[in-house]
């Protein structure tokens, strides 16, 4: 049994000063040994400073020489717009350094219900009416928002988050001197949550380099931002994993990280003991609203890709292959016959796209986009989404067990209104409910699995979720296979949307649904209230 406050667990041998002293002498003893062999200490070389010479005593550590170079580069990023816009930037129902596409992914822990510090009377919302200096009423009040940016060039081009100036009608940029300067929203990426600005008639500024490589995990970084607008401030922690996928989009890549990470620091820099950016943070999760969490920053490579788009075009255009995938399961993996659980496994091929004109077939298995091998269908959507429509790729598959190639050239992503339309879907609806505006909008794309090699011959298949639908919030994921709607197996999508239908008619206030997984069979309830969130 544990008791709480100071006492100790009465299971727990007692420590005796002895054993402290020892403990103690071997920490320290490690610690001098990492400094003599010079692994904390790595040279500095970049843009941002000369190789840096450590004049600390030996046994000590310290990343203030680090944090003297790069720090002039972060600036403070204020955002003015109107109150009446939806979300400001910082706001938000879910408070500071949440981006929109995270917010399902809080929510589904118990975060942002409106509550508290992450709420919406958090900091940065501000009165919503005021009177001009004659008493007169000037409606509603624009509305400040803070957040963090960093310079990567000389000209003065800043990178920051989306959400951090999405809708913004001024930008200000403050520098770590106190330095003030108008800057210019130059593009965003709403997908990526990355935004490119210009500081006017700049020059001569100093600026930091995005790392070429990614991190490993367990590697030290910092953090500098501008929390709480209280000016520059520096965290330090490691990297705690890599490649998260948080269910914010299909883009999803996070660098985990354990440094604390404050309110405003949203589009700060996080970097490596060489001065280089490995990521630029954008999101906490924290039951507190505090730096006592999950912090998730976007790679260097993503925002590099990201950033290069938007400078010359002021929008970022992305490759497109034309098919819908799956991730490839122990299951679909037997019966494909292929010996590993990866690769992309297509569903379905689009007409007149560069997948179907190179040869593409349902069934077909993705397993290397030129020399890279694919380890998942995210990983493929991900890889193609950061290239150039006009790339030429070569795509390595198996096919009903045997290896090929093939070779395409890279079309431009269409957007979601284009993809309904060459689909023959209905536009903001799913196959699940066909445009029916009783039915909940599942967010769900189907197929009959007999059309799905490997899919086996019941049921239907999921090749794809809406991260924001009703149907991601209740577990299902691409490549679950739907038995039945009610006490009705189905076989097609117009099933589905026929089983939800009769529930509906008989005054059902829910449905069950029979989905089967590589993890077993279970039963999800789905609601049939349509007005209902998703």
């Amino acid at each position: 049994m544990t008791r709480s406050g100071n006492t100790r667990s009465d299971n727990t041998p007692s420590v005796t000063k002895r054993h402290r002293k020892a403990l103690l002498a071997g920490v320290v003893g490690l610690a001098l040994a990492g400094v003599v062999a010079g692994q904390f200490v790595p040279p500095l070389n970049g843009p941002v400073a000369a190789q840096i010479t450590t004049s600390q005593p030996a046994g000590t550590f310290s990343f203030a020489d680090i944090v003297e170079k790069v720090s002039p580069a972060v600036v403070s990023v204020k955002v003015k717009k109107d109150a009446g816009n939806e979300q400001m930037a910082m706001g938000g129902d879910l408070g500071g350094n949440v981006p929109p596409q995270i917010e399902q992914f809080l929510k589904r822990f118990g975060f942002g219900d409106g509550q508290g510090p992450m709420g919406p009377g958090g900091p940065g919302m501000g009165p919503r009416g005021g009177h001009g200096p004659k008493g007169e009423f000037r409606g509603e009040r624009p509305v400040v928002g803070q957040g963090s940016g960093f310079i990567i060039s000389a000209d003065g081009y800043v990178v920051t988050n989306n959400h951090v100036v999405d809708g913004a009608d001024e930008v200000d940029v403050t520098t770590t001197d106190g330095k003030e300067y108008v800057a210019k929203v130059i593009g965003t990426d709403p997908r990526t949550d990355v935004a490119l600005l210009k500081i006017e008639n700049a020059n001569n500024l100093p600026w930091v380099k995005l790392a070429d490589g990614a991190p490993r995990v367990g590697d030290w970084v910092i953090a500098v931002g501008n929390p709480f607008g209280l000016g520059g401030t520096v965290t330090a922690g490691i990297v705690s994993a890599r490649g998260r996928d948080i269910g914010s989009g299909p883009y999803d890549d996070f660098i985990q990280i354990d440094a604390p990470i404050n309110r405003g620091n949203s589009g700060g820099p996080t970097f490596s003991l060489n001065g280089e950016v490995i990521g630029m943070n954008t999101a906490i999760v924290s039951p507190s609203g505090g730096n006592v969490g999950i912090a998730f920053a976007i790679p260097s490579e993503t925002v590099k890709t990201v950033v290069a788009q938007l400078r010359d075009k002021g929008s970022v255009a992305r490759g497109y292959i034309g098919v819908q995938i799956q991730p490839v399961t122990e299951d679909l993996a037997s019966g494909l016959g292929i010996k590993d659980a990866e690769g992309a496994l297509v569903a379905q091929v689009q007409p007149n796209t560069p997948g179907a004109k190179a040869g593409l077939k349902a069934g077909d298995v993705i397993v290397k986009v030129n020399e890279d091998a694919i380890k998942d269908a995210r990983d493929l959507t991900r890889k193609v989404g950061l290239m150039k429509p006009g790339t030429e790729i070569k795509l390595s598959l198996i096919r009903e067990t045997k290896p090929m190639t093939l070779s395409l050239t890279l079309d431009q992503l269409p957007t979601e209104q284009q993809m309904a339309a060459r689909s023959g879907a209905p536009q903001s609806e799913d196959d699940a409910t066909g445009g029916n505006k009783d039915l909940p909008r599942l967010g769900l794309q189907l197929a009959p699995s007999k059309s799905v090699q490997g899919a086996g011959g019941e049921g239907v298949v999921v090749t794809g979720v809406d991260p924001n639908g009703a149907a991601a919030q209740r577990g299902f994921k691409t490549g679950d296979v739907i038995l039945k709607v009610g006490d009705k197996a189905v076989s097609t999508p117009k099933d589905v949307r026929d089983g939800l239908a009769a529930a509906k008619a008989e005054n059902r206030k829910a449905v069950l649904i029979q989905v089967k997984n590589g993890e077993g069979v279970r039963f999800v309830a789905i609601t049939l209230d349509a007005k209902a969130k998703g």
